[in-house]
């Protein structure tokens, strides 16, 4: 542990966001630190790495105005922690955990570690309850469920601030009124999208269950480190301490792991693939695995990421390795988009690994995996015919390929296509789905079962006990 009170004015190099300190004794790894700027403002830091008597520590309001020679710096000993209360909800914080919404601040019930607790994974409960978030593309066939991370890929110029809103102010568990606690945690986002996101949470009466961390893009980068897991924090204390039910939803991970390669450059540290840490991908674990729901806890903890995919590439470091710690993706589609569809959710590269656990009798309704299982089949149909046609031309078609094509337009049209303020509870998918596919014969609805299509199917319903 650092020594009490001991200051330091050994500071060898200042670079980037970091400073190197020499002569420390008694400090250890992820140590807070209170450092002294030469006019005499406090600033605060973390201790990232120790050794032979150096110690080198992150700034989390950045290093503009420090001087080596002025600069004094204080080891406190602890980890960083953020005071948590019930008060945090309808509240805005800045990345280092304090308000910035004009209102007072919180008096704490208690003080958490950011940093999180490590959970046994025989203490985890399997995901398992259907979330609706009211929007078809995700309900109907790429369902979220109650202690899942499913991230959302999108790229510049695309809706995903809208989708993202849209969830938060919609995300149910069917069967309970109980809202969910939406943590928000935005990371070099412009102050545009903070008040396009302030005033859709304050107009749509949903900001009283709503707690934001957001750190503005002229904001420090490093404080981008710590932003992520003060939300994770808030979450699970309401999860944990107050069985809430938590979504959390973070935007834009691409800019977390732009100041992770920072801080790396900072540390002259070797690059992995395009420039980023070769740690990147146990980094970005820290703050995924922080979901899921504990066996004896009634409340959970939902993630969605939003990161962009620079130059819409999926292959991207970023996006391929939140793919591999996640279960599943939603892909927002430019082509889709420039349609003018909303939201512009791709079902076919979409995919939520937990989908099964989550639908089916007693969950949503028994028709629901075989209804999802042909629309991704007659939509695949559909768009491969749409090739053809820029080939061939459409003359040369047969009347099964035609209905094939009708069928993938109406689906963007009338499936994936919905209103910014439209909730669809998952009844009204699923019968939207029955009412696109039953253009097509019977003998097409390949996988369904017969028994399933004269129970369900337009045409038959309310004809059969």
């Amino acid at each position: 542990m650092a020594l009490a009170g001991l200051e330091y004015t050994t500071i060898r190099e200042i670079s980037g966001p970091l400073l190197f300190v020499e002569s420390v004794r008694g400090v250890g790894y992820g140590e807070l630190a209170r450092i002294r700027t030469p006019s005499g403002e406090e600033r605060r830091g973390q201790v990232l790495e120790i050794g032979g008597g150096v110690a080198v520590v992150q700034v989390f309001e950045g290093t503009t105005g420090l001087d080596v020679a002025k600069t004094r710096i204080r080891f406190t000993g602890e980890t960083v922690k953020l005071p948590v209360s019930t008060d945090m909800l309808g509240r805005i914080f800045d990345g280092s955990g304090r308000p910035i919404d004009g209102g007072p601040r919180i008096i704490p019930d208690d003080y958490l570690d950011v940093n999180g607790n490590p959970i046994n994974p025989f203490a985890r409960e399997y995901p398992r309850e259907f979330i609706q978030t009211g929007i078809s593309t995700i309900d109907g066939m790429n369902t979220l469920v109650r202690g899942q991370k499913l991230p959302l890929f999108s790229a510049s110029g695309l809706p995903h601030n809208a989708v993202a809103a849209q969830i938060a102010r919609q995300a149910k568990v069917v069967g309970s009124d109980e809202p969910f606690t939406t943590i928000f945690a935005a990371m070099g986002i412009t102050a545009d999208e903070l008040r396009f996101f302030r005033d859709d949470f304050e107009e749509q009466g949903a900001f009283d269950h709503v707690t934001m961390f957001v750190n503005l893009a002229d904001d420090p980068a490093i404080e981008r480190i710590l932003t992520p897991r003060l939300a994770l924090t808030a979450a699970e204390y309401f999860a944990i301490k107050q069985g809430n039910h938590v979504l959390v939803i973070l935007t834009d991970m691409t800019n977390y792991a732009e100041s992770l390669r920072e801080i790396s450059a900072a540390r002259e540290e070797v690059p992995g693939r395009r420039g980023y840490p070769g740690y990147m991908y146990t980094d970005l674990a820290t703050i995924y695995e922080r979901a899921g729901r504990l066996k004896g806890s009634k409340g959970t903890i939902t993630q969605m990421p939003i990161l962009t995919m620079p130059g819409d590439d999926k292959t991207h470091p970023v996006p391929d390795l939140t793919g591999y710690i996640t279960e599943g993706q939603l892909m927002v589609d430019r082509s889709l988009h420039r349609k003018g569809i909303y939201p512009p959710i791709d079902p076919a590269p979409s995919l939520s690994r937990l989908m099964k656990e989550g639908i089916g009798k007693g969950k949503t309704r028994e028709d629901h995996r075989e209804v999802s299982d042909q629309l991704y089949y007659a939509f695949a149909e559909g768009r491969s015919f749409r090739d053809l046609v820029a080939v061939v031309g459409e003359e040369a078609l047969s009347a099964r390929d035609k209905l094939y094509l009708q069928f993938a337009d109406e689906f963007e049209r009338r499936f994936i296509n919905q209103g910014v303020y439209e909730n669809r509870d998952i009844d009204t998918t699923l019968d939207l789905g029955w009412n696109l596919l039953s253009v097509l014969p019977d003998n097409e609805l390949k996988r369904i079962d017969p028994a399933t299509i004269k129970k369900w199917h337009p045409k038959y319903r309310g004809k059969n006990n």
